[in-house]
């Protein structure tokens, strides 16, 4: 099936009977977008919500909740970082948390460096601590086994993974808005994770006293009032994607954008029609050397 379809749909997903949502957020340029009400679980609005599309590194959110949801998991597990980890990402030219090799860090730590920075290496590293088999091929492959199957016990129907940080060498790495929605909404019910994904930075000890610091790529934390994650991508095919979650009172907002040169501008215009309000947003900078996706 192609991953995207010759014509845009907008759909208008909120119930009938409001100007409010009879109308949807003027001007969102993205290839598809939704908005889903989080504590109802009710979709708001939709642009092309049912179009697959890659994902890039939003694939990341699963890999943590394959890891989250193992049974008997210890966050505080040691992994010691393989110098295979640091070539996967030199070789691929990939999003890094510059892990060193032989530093031995925590599951709990590692769910940061893949979050924040959005590190593949981070990733390899889970998949292969997750995974089950005889080599580090194995393992990793049977990790995008579990990712699958989660997808398909939290019935995303339209959500295929052949990676494990959305690096896709078969282009065979795709979801769909609403998928995606549904998976975030899972996502940050999770406490672990949802103070993951909210943070801005962190700083990270390994064992051996090297301190890790971390800057998350979502440039939406600490610019849009009440914004609390939750994962950027960029890939070739994928363009901009951002995955993102904001809460005003007892309120909290879930949004996809796949495919986006004004991701956050457009998640902004997306939030204030949610919210009802119009938010002032100077974009959060990144630091010189920071991870960008």
């Amino acid at each position: 099936m192609a991953l995207a379809a010759p014509a845009v749909a907008f759909t208008v997903l909120a119930p009938a009977g409001t100007a409010h949502a009879a109308t949807g957020p003027a001007g969102i340029t993205a290839k598809s977008a939704i908005l889903l009400d989080s504590g109802t679980n009710k979709p708001l609005w939709g642009k092309a919500p049912d179009t697959r599309r890659q994902m890039a590194s939003t694939t990341k959110v699963m890999t943590a909740l394959v890891v989250l949801e193992t049974k008997g998991l210890n966050l505080n597990k040691q992994i010691t970082v393989k110098q295979s980890y640091r070539n996967y990402v030199a070789r691929n030219g990939a999003s890094t948390a510059d892990l060193r090799t032989g530093d031995k860090l925590t599951v709990r730590q590692l769910l940061y460096g893949l979050m924040l920075p959005s590190g593949c290496d981070a990733a390899y590293a889970l998949a292969d601590a997750f995974g089950t088999g005889k080599s580090e091929a194995a393992r990793t492959g049977n990790f995008i086994s579990k990712m699958n199957a989660k997808a398909s016990q939290l019935k995303l129907k339209n959500t295929r993974y052949d990676s494990f940080d959305g690096i896709s060498k078969a282009g065979k790495n795709w979801t769909n808005t609403r998928d995606a929605a549904a998976l975030a909404r899972r996502a940050i019910g999770n406490s672990t994770l949802a103070g993951v994904v909210k943070a801005t930075s962190t700083k990270q000890k390994a064992t051996n006293g090297r301190v890790y610091t971390w800057y998350n790529t979502n440039q939406l934390l600490g610019s849009y009032k009440g914004a609390i994650g939750i994962k950027t991508g960029t890939g070739t095919a994928a363009g901009p994607c951002l995955v993102f979650a904001a809460k005003r009172g007892s309120r909290t907002v879930v949004g996809v954008i796949l495919n986006d040169k004004n991701r956050y501008t457009d998640a902004k215009k997306m939030l204030d029609w949610a919210f009802k309000t119009k938010t002032a947003m100077s974009l959060r900078t990144l630091p010189a050397g920071a991870e960008r996706d």
